[in-house]
């Protein structure tokens, strides 16, 4: 794991495995980060829905799960209670308030899915709907898009 300049990492936080946590991020209780995962420059977590300085609302605390391999953009900001797929890619500045999909490149305000990542960290030629296939031009690796879909295929 690596840590930043002013990073805070709340008591219950899971950070796996070769993560990258970079300068003025938080990473508040409830927020799951699986191994691999790239926290860019200040990025934010979130882990209360609507929050009130007046009203504690600690119980309410929503769970946050990004997965293995997942890149999140400098200053994205991720709005508690979501899932970031496998390996899934969000752009800088984007807000994320729903679930992404595994190898999804999602941006803007609120994210949009604009498409696919490889594993590599390039953005595969594909539709973000349909059946459809890619080869990683970097490391030759075979994408299958079916049912709405990404998965790596075993070579």
């Amino acid at each position: 794991m690596s840590l930043g300049q002013n990073v805070f990492v709340g008591n219950k936080v899971v950070i796996g495995d070769n993560c990258k946590i970079q300068n003025n991020v938080s990473v508040y209780d409830n927020v799951n980060l699986e191994d691999g995962v790239f926290c860019g420059p200040s990025m934010v977590f979130t882990n209360v829905y609507n929050p009130r300085s007046l009203i504690e609302r600690k119980s309410e605390y929503r769970n946050t799960l990004i997965k293995k391999g997942a890149t999140l953009g400098a200053n994205c900001t991720v709005v508690c209670g979501v899932t970031i797929g496998e390996y899934a890619f969000v752009g800088a500045g984007a807000v994320v308030n729903k679930d992404v999909p595994a190898y999804a490149l999602m941006v803007g305000v609120p994210a949009k899915q604009i498409g696919w990542m490889s594993e590599y960290g390039e953005q595969l030629a594909l539709p973000i709907t349909g059946e459809a296939q890619a080869i990683c031009a970097h490391t030759q690796s075979r994408y299958v898009l079916h049912n709405g879909q990404l998965q790596k295929m075993n070579a």
